[in-house]
């Protein structure tokens, strides 16, 4: 069987399945349900790093979801907008593709660009051992525009109805990438204010007035306005680390932040 095989395992998180899992269930441990929200946002650096922060958005989730995952990862090499339709290795077993609604979203397949990116992949762990009977649908986000990010939330849109799956989606993103502690915390925190009410022309702006250097925002704008579409009222921030709360170099700092859509 085809799948897309692991790329950044044993350099993001641990290729050693029992360490890996041992890894997650001690994130895990001190996260719990915030309502049910219909999308979050999880980083994605290496687990040392923002593994604890991803794992609160995850475990915002209800751990009995066994729906569909839409995960939207922005692409770090700057290839177009794609999806995949194969099965994702992960050490902990293979997560599967809801294919029909991959096909749903008419987004082109493109397996070759998702093959290194790590946006996606390294969200894939969480899912398989929070979720073992969930699917998901792969989109690797390359035009992060505003109007880029409206189209895929109505695509998003049109193929939840057209499927009439339950799904919760995941956007993808770290925030500022090597600015000093301080500057990260102010304008990151600063730029995710406007979620809170769910308001993406603000988000954008703010990302744009300050230049934050957060790779995600297309994904999480886009989630933000399918979730709204769906009935969501609001973001709330589960939890704000940086990469300097681990190091202790607080010099160079990459923010990561944990958002669930309500």
């Amino acid at each position: 069987m085809k799948m897309r095989t692991c790329a950044v395992a044993g350099m993001f998180y641990p290729r050693e399945p029992s360490h890996l899992e041992q890894l997650l269930e001690k994130f895990f441990a001190g996260t719990q349900p915030e309502g049910n929200p219909l999308g979050i946002v999880s980083p994605h650096a290496g687990y040392i790093y923002s593994g604890q922060v991803a794992a609160s958005a995850f475990g915002a989730i209800p751990p009995g979801f066994s729906g569909t995952f839409v995960v939207i990862g922005p692409s770090h090499r700057g290839y177009i907008n794609c999806v995949s339709e194969m099965p994702w290795e992960t050490p902990l077993g293979v997560v599967d593709t809801d294919a029909e609604f991959v096909r749903s979203l008419d987004i082109e397949t493109d397996e070759l660009s998702h093959r290194d990116e790590h946006s996606l992949e390294v969200q894939m762990p969480f899912i398989k051992y929070r979720f073992p009977r969930a699917r998901i649908a792969p989109v690797m986000m390359g035009q992060q525009d505003y109007a880029s990010a409206m189209r895929l939330a109505e695509k998003i849109g049109h193929a939840i109805q057209q499927t009439k799956r339950d799904v919760r989606i995941v956007a993808s993103s770290d925030f500022s990438h090597y600015v000093p502690q301080e500057k990260a915390k102010s304008d990151d925190l600063w730029a995710i204010e406007p979620l809170a009410t769910l308001d993406t022309k603000e988000f954008y702006r703010r990302i744009a007035e300050r230049r934050v250097t957060a790779c995600g925002y297309g994904p999480i704008t886009a989630m933000v306005r399918a979730c709204s579409a769906l009935g969501a009222k609001t973001g709330k921030l589960i939890r704000y680390a940086t990469s300097g709360d681990v190091t202790g170099d607080k010099k160079e700092v990459v923010g990561y932040a944990s958002i669930a859509v309500i």
